[in-house]
C-alpha cells in the first residue's frame, strides 16, 4: 500500500515505541517496568491513530491552537469514521488512562492485568494494520518479543474479584498499605476504559472507591461496569489475541448520583454529566438574571437538595453545578408572582 509521507512516519514511530515497550515487558529488571511498558505502549497507539487519521485524510491539527490533537479526540474521530470499532477504541484507552495515572501520580498493576491489557492492544495494533495499512506486527517485528505470560492467565471476572478482595485486605486495620491498595485501584478504574468512552482516574473517585471498600460494599456495587465486561483469549503463544467485550447476559445496573448505596459506583465524569449547568447557565434556561435565579432557588431550597446540586472543586475553587432535576423544579415554579416574592424575601444587601 502507498502510504502518505506523514503517515509512512508516524506507522514507523508507532512500531518502534511497541518494540521499546515490548522490549521492557520482556526485560529481567522490574524497576520502573510498569510505567515505561505504559508510556512506550500508550505513545505507540497514539502515532498509530494519527497515521491512520493522516492516512485517511483526516484533519490532525487543531485550526485554532496550531498543535496537534490528543490521543481522546483522535480517537473521537476514528471511531466516528468507523475506521476503529468501540472494542478497539477501547483497548488503547485503557492504555492510556494506565499511562496517565503512572506518569501523573502513581499506579500498581498486577503482572497479570498488565499482560492482558498490553495484549489487547497488540491485537488492537495488528487489526488497525492489517485492515488499513496492508501491513501486520510479524512483519514488523520478530515473533520471540511477543508478551508472554509465564503464569496461566485467570478470567477476567476473577481477575476483578482477586484484586477487590485484595484491596479489602490491604484497606484492613493496621496493614498500613493503604498507598498500594489505591494504586490498584486506580488499575481498576483505568480497565473500565474497555467499556466507556469517558474514564478518568479522579483522586474524589478513588475517595468514594475506598470508603465504599472499607464499608464492605460488593465489587458489582463498586465496579458495575467492570462486572460486565469479558475477555476472550485465543491461541497461544505469539498468535495469542485478546479482545475485551461487555459480556452477554450480563445485567444492567442504573445508578444515580443521588443514590446513597451507589456511592462507589459514581464516577466523577459521570457526575459532571449529570450535575452539567453553572448558576449562570441555569438562569438563562429560565429566562432570569443570576440574582433572581438564585433567589427562586433559595425560596424552593433547590441547593438543600443533593439530586438538583453538587460542589465541585478544582483546586482551591469550589463551583457549583446543576442537574436537568434542579431545571425542572425551577421551571415549574417559574411564575412571575413566585419569582418576585422570592426577589422580596431577600435581603436588600443581597440583591
Amino acid at each position: 500500500m502507498k502510504l502518505k509521507r506523514e503517515a509512512r512516519t508516524l506507522k514507523n514511530k508507532a512500531i518502534a515505541s511497541l518494540r521499546r515497550g515490548l522490549e521492557v515487558f520482556n526485560g529481567h529488571d522490574d524497576h520502573g517496568r510498569t510505567e515505561s511498558v505504559l508510556l512506550h505502549l500508550q505513545h505507540s497507539s497514539e502515532m498509530l491513530t494519527k497515521a491512520l487519521l493522516v492516512q485517511k485524510a483526516k484533519e490532525v491539527f487543531d485550526k485554532q491552537r496550531g498543535i496537534a490533537i490528543g490521543l481522546e479526540k483522535a480517537l473521537n474521530v476514528a471511531t466516528a469514521s468507523g475506521y476503529l470499532t468501540p472494542a478497539q477504541a477501547g483497548s488503547i484507552r485503557a492504555i492510556d488512562t494506565m499511562r496517565d495515572a503512572a506518569q501523573h501520580w502513581m499506579i500498581v498493576v498486577p503482572e497479570d492485568a498488565l499482560f492482558v491489557t498490553a495484549r489487547a492492544l497488540i491485537t488492537t495494533l495488528d487489526e488497525v494494520l492489517a485492515q488499513h495499512f496492508a501491513d501486520t506486527l510479524a512483519d514488523n517485528l520478530p515473533l520471540r518479543v511477543m508478551p508472554l505470560s509465564t503464569t496461566a492467565l485467570p478470567s477476567f471476572d476473577v481477575l476483578v474479584d482477586r484484586e477487590f478482595r485484595h484491596i479489602a485486605e490491604l484497606l484492613a486495620p493496621n496493614k498500613r498499605a493503604r498507598d498500594e491498595a489505591r494504586g490498584r485501584i486506580r488499575t481498576l478504574l483505568a480497565m473500565e476504559a474497555h467499556v466507556s468512552e469517558t474514564v478518568e482516574v479522579s483522586e474524589r473517585d478513588i475517595d468514594r472507591i475506598e470508603r465504599a471498600i472499607r464499608a464492605g460494599t460488593q465489587v458489582d456495587q463498586v465496579f458495575p461496569r467492570l462486572v460486565a465486561l469479558s475477555s476472550n483469549i485465543t491461541g497461544e503463544g505469539p498468535t495469542l489475541r485478546v479482545h475485551f467485550s461487555k459480556r452477554e447476559g450480563a445485567p444492567v445496573r442504573y445508578v444515580s448520583g443521588d443514590d446513597p448505596e451507589a456511592a462507589g459506583a459514581i464516577r466523577e465524569v459521570d457526575l459532571q454529566k449529570k450535575y452539567h449547568m453553572s448558576p449562570t447557565a441555569l438562569a438563562e434556561r429560565l429566562g432570569l438574571t443570576v440574582s433572581k435565579c438564585k433567589a427562586l432557588r433559595e425560596l424552593l431550597g433547590v441547593d438543600e437538595d443533593q439530586a438538583n446540586m453538587m460542589i465541585f472543586e478544582f483546586g482551591s475553587q469550589r463551583h457549583a453545578r446543576f442537574s436537568d432535576n434542579a431545571l425542572r423544579i425551577l421551571q415549574e415554579h417559574n411564575l412571575p408572582d413566585i419569582v418576585e416574592a422570592a426577589w422580596q424575601a431577600r435581603p436588600r444587601r443581597a440583591r
